[in-house]
């Protein structure tokens, strides 16, 4: 069966996002400072269309991240858009413009009913009302056989690790601290649901601990 993985990036004091996230401000005060350390990278840069870039140890772990990823899973805040039923008149279609990094299936947790969203590169975004174990089996059929990547926000990554479906979590640490925002372990005591530290890659800019299922 394919893998569910889940990779995100947190300050030093547990926080995935900073306070006061909106539709103009998705990551939320200094949010944007824990993905400072990926936005040079080569590797990054080509997934958004952007040339030039650098490669350093952090290279081989996005690598890693993004082989063999068949579909996506993300909660409604990732996605993003007002809360609430949808906008009949501008129906939002997602942060990353008409063509999005994904090139495959996602599908979006929401509790709100809406058609499916068709954009170029192959991006089809679905929109799953019957909770986290029917997104991921949508997913994983759609993946055909690869791996599902579990995109976020921390509310829907926190179910799917409370219910011990994530088989693989990467936590990029970055050196810098929030204060507030939204923190990732809220909630889910202190048990790592069957996951254990597998590699460490330490750099100046951010640690990556990978966990994997025992």
């Amino acid at each position: 069966m394919s893998r569910l993985r889940f990779r995100i990036s947190m300050s030093l004091d547990g926080f995935v996002a900073g306070p006061r996230q909106s539709v103009d401000n998705p990551l939320g005060i200094g949010g944007m400072r824990l993905h400072e350390w990926v936005f040079p990278l080569k590797v990054w840069r080509a997934t958004q269309g952007l040339p030039g870039g650098e490669a350093n140890e952090s290279t081989r772990v996005v690598e890693e991240s993004t082989a063999n990823v068949g579909a996506t899973v993300m909660g409604r805040n990732m996605f993003g858009g007002h809360p609430g039923p949808w906008e009949a008149k501008k129906p939002w279609t997602g942060w990353w413009g008409a063509n999005p990094p994904f090139h495959h299936p996602v599908f979006v947790l929401t509790h709100h009913a809406r058609e499916p969203v068709e954009l170029e590169g192959g991006t089809r975004f679905t929109f799953v009302t019957e909770g986290i174990e029917v997104a991921l089996a949508q997913a994983r059929r759609a993946a055909g056989g690869k791996d599902v990547s579990l995109a976020g926000g921390a509310k829907a990554a926190q179910q799917y690790l409370a219910a011990g479906l994530v088989d693989e979590m990467e936590i990029n640490l970055v050196p810098t601290l929030l204060g507030s925002g939204e923190r990732l372990f809220d909630g889910l005591g202190d048990d790592l649901h069957g996951l254990q530290l597998a590699r460490t890659v330490a750099t100046p800019k951010v640690t990556h601990l990978k966990f994997a299922r025992r």
